[in-house]
């Protein structure tokens, strides 16, 4: 753990968007800190196996992060691993409050917390995470070829998710609370004209089960609170994320859903404040795009700073 507390640049949080903000940050001869509350590599733990990232036709979440950790490390950037409780972010010097490591202080500030899947919370849910029970499936759909799948949510993001899993799953039985979707009208009628997609209203998965992996959900109507058990593979839930913002408060202009906004510089209202990865309002949420946010985030910081 570093003793010094200040730094000409401080990065919060250390998946693909954080450390390759530090990577290229170092490489600029700034001086970083990355505080990251876990584990190097954020989100890519949670995944199995990870087949679209550049040179590595398949390597393990947990491998990539720490090869993330250890390309940093060799490069000089320094590491506290630590919850960051506060952020003082309006004033020209940032300040970055930890539980147990103190205070750290630097002109600019790369944010890089991320995301979290919203949870459907049913039992068992998290045991499965990456043996059945996935969110995204760009990352994890090619896994599940000629397999049966389920997606749960009725936005746009669950009914694009069984948009593409249908050209790879088996099967795509699309599992909705409510009894319409509220996905775009011609993105309903494309899905409701292909014979792989099971429509499934009014029900709510109560019930994951399965051994070393997933094997079957039970549904239950809203209306009835009938159960049926269905087999199936793999279980996507599609129901929003949660913005890993809260801590940020209204320091900065964030959008409806708690994104903090940025321009394509990865600038934010704040300036000396950046932003990237899955916690800025973006469209496309994947670690290459994660690694180009970091990228330019502290090319911009570092001209900002000289």
């Amino acid at each position: 753990m570093t003793e010094r507390t200040h730094y000409d640049l401080i990065i919060i949080g250390a998946g693909p968007a954080g450390i390759t903000a530090g990577i290229y940050a170092t490489r600029f001869n700034l001086d970083v800190l990355i505080i990251e509350k876990m584990n190097t590599g954020g989100q890519v733990n949670l995944t199995s196996k990870i087949d679209n990232f550049p040179a590595f036709p398949e390597i393990q979440g947990f491998e990539l992060s720490q090869k993330f950790h250890e390309h940093a490390e060799s490069l000089g950037v320094n590491f506290v691993f630590d919850e960051v409780t506060e952020v003082e972010l309006e004033n020209s010097e940032k300040i970055v409050h930890t539980e147990y490591s103190g205070n750290f202080s630097a002109p600019c500030v790369i944010l890089a917390t991320g995301a979290r899947p919203r949870q459907l919370g049913v039992e068992n849910e998290e045991n499965f995470v990456g043996r059945g029970v996935c969110y995204c499936a760009v990352c994890d759909g090619g896994f599940y070829k000629d397999k049966d799948v389920i997606v749960v949510g009725g936005g746009n993001s669950a009914l694009e998710e069984a948009f593409l899993l249908k050209n790879i799953a088996k099967s795509v039985r699309l599992v909705h609370m409510l009894d319409d979707f509220q996905a775009n009208a011609s993105l309903i009628e494309k899905l409701k004209n292909d014979d792989k997609i099971i429509f499934e209203t009014g029900v709510q998965v109560s019930e994951i089960k399965g051994n070393e992996k997933l094997e079957s959900v039970v549904i239950r109507s809203v209306r009835t609170g009938e159960m049926k058990e269905v087999s199936v593979d793999g279980l996507f839930v599609s129901i929003g994320r949660i913005p890993n913002s809260e801590m940020f408060g209204t320091q900065l202009k964030k959008d409806s859903n708690g994104y903090i906004e940025t321009n394509e510089d990865m600038e934010t209202s704040l300036k000396g404040v950046f932003a990237v990865g899955d916690v800025r309002t973006k469209k496309i949420r994947q670690i290459v795009t994660a690694c180009s946010d970091g990228a330019i985030a502290s090319t911009n910081a570092y001209f900002l700073l000289k």
